[in-house]
């Protein structure tokens, strides 16, 4: 079915996708009136600051339908090529909305609470928890409209909950697969963590024809407790005609940290939304993100660092790298809310421009309420420097591979400071693969 239905035909296929998956009637009614919304709001035009720059006419979503049926032979390939760390914790592998496989959790870790589990289980055998953090927050950074369409029509996706004082040494692995020509995917994650726990989360966006269109639409709730430390990776590699939008939300509870790094190399047109509202004390903030744009590729990030108390800090680093006619947005505000004195904030924004015809745009902001704070915010846009590359090509390397020493050094400042070498040697193999395309 394409996604562009009237309201009258919505009832019907809204609740024969929820039928498919059990989905509790609670559930089904949330969806309904997501659905509802969803109808309501209009397409964003270029005239609404949160579209600045945008190409909004990729928008167009008729063309995408949901649903669809995976061969055994897609599923073995999809299975085959879904590892990209040697030791993970756990694992989910989703092709389209369908959890295809999941490697459990240790019973060690299930003894202690941990629970690694498929939304549409979560919301039944752990409703409360679920309600409580399921898009809880409103999407405020421009994609209302997205947002209300992927609650409408989520089927699947994957929570995790870690209680008091667990930590999960090894890093848990989420693949989510798109496949058929104009498919569309909603993926989910909802991460809670409880008081000191303490945990580390990659999701891999995929496409198993590197040329199908498509389109995906994502959201993940990220709840840091008490004292917890969150990490979470983004590694978005979809293929060359596809339309992303995903849409994240982090809180931060007094003395906690969650630190996110998203690498964007895929995709025709990906917009990523991140709002880090930090509403408890002594919180901390990681904002990074690394992208490689070529040919007419596109990536839009509109961010929001929300100060809510006092003695909290954020810092902002996104690098990106553009050759060809490749375009960058980045829209991003700190603000500090009445009361949230002593705030301690960053932004920075640096953009490499590999060719002329590259065009990167960059809006950063601060909006202060509070006194006694330190906030700063800056972009920059340059090309590579010319002593630079006549150092590398003074020691014989041919311009090409010195560009590339060049851009992936730059870019591997903010890859490094997650601070975990196995994923961070995954995301410089995606960068150089991206490189040699």
């Amino acid at each position: 079915m394409s996604l562009v239905i009237h309201q009258e035909e919505a009832a019907p296929i809204l609740s024969g996708l929820a039928e498919l998956r059990e989905l509790p009637e609670w559930f089904r009614d949330r969806q309904r009136a997501a659905w509802k919304q969803f109808e309501s709001l209009p397409n964003p035009t270029r005239k609404d600051q949160t579209w600045r720059f945008s190409n909004v006419g990729l928008l167009d979503l008729a063309k995408f339908k949901v649903g669809g049926t995976l061969t055994e032979e897609e599923r073995d390939a999809i299975l085959e090529r879904s590892r990209g760390l040697d030791e993970v914790a756990g694992r989910m592998v989703f092709a389209g909305d369908q959890l295809i496989e999941r490697d459990v959790i240790s019973d060690q870790l299930k003894k202690r609470g941990v629970i690694f589990q498929s939304l549409e289980r979560a919301m039944v055998e752990h409703a409360d928890l679920f309600r409580k953090h399921f898009m809880s927050q409103p999407a405020t950074l421009g994609s209302a409209r997205f947002a209300a369409l992927h609650q409408a029509l989520v089927s699947s996706g994957t929570f995790l909950y870690v209680p008091h004082g667990v930590e999960i040494e090894l890093p848990v692995e989420i693949f989510h697969w798109l496949n058929g020509e104009n498919a569309s995917v909603f993926p989910h994650l909802l991460l809670v963590t409880d008081e000191l726990a303490k945990v580390t989360v990659i999701e891999h966006f995929c496409s198993l024809d590197p040329q199908s269109p498509g389109f995906a639409c994502g959201v993940n709730d990220l709840v840091a407790g008490p004292g917890a430390k969150v990490t979470y990776v983004c590694a978005q590699n979809w293929a060359e005609n596809v339309v992303a939008l995903q849409m994240n939300t982090t809180t931060v509870d007094h003395d906690a940290s969650a630190m996110s790094l998203n690498l964007h190399i895929g995709s025709r047109y990906s917009r990523f939304e991140s709002l880090s509202r930090l509403s408890g004390e002594g919180g901390r903030s990681d904002l990074l993100a690394v992208a490689v744009a070529k040919h007419q590729q596109e990536f839009d990030a509109r961010t929001l660092q929300d100060h809510i108390s006092p003695h909290t800090a954020s810092d902002l680093l996104y690098k990106n790298a553009l050759d060809d006619r490749a375009r960058t947005i980045f829209g991003g505000l700190i603000r500090v809310e009445p009361h949230a004195h002593f705030t301690d904030a960053y932004q920075k924004v640096r953009n490499l421009l590999l060719s002329d015809d590259a065009e990167a745009n960059s809006m950063p902001g601060l909006e202060i309420l509070a006194d006694n704070v330190r906030c700063t915010h800056g972009a920059t846009s340059g090309q590579i420097d010319e002593d630079e590359l006549f150092y590398l090509h003074a020691r014989g390397i041919p311009t090409k591979i010195a560009q590339r020493l060049i851009v992936t050094g730059f870019l591997d400042e903010a890859i490094q400071r997650l601070n975990h070498p196995a994923i961070s040697s995954h995301l410089q193999r995606l960068i150089e693969e991206k490189f040699a395309a």
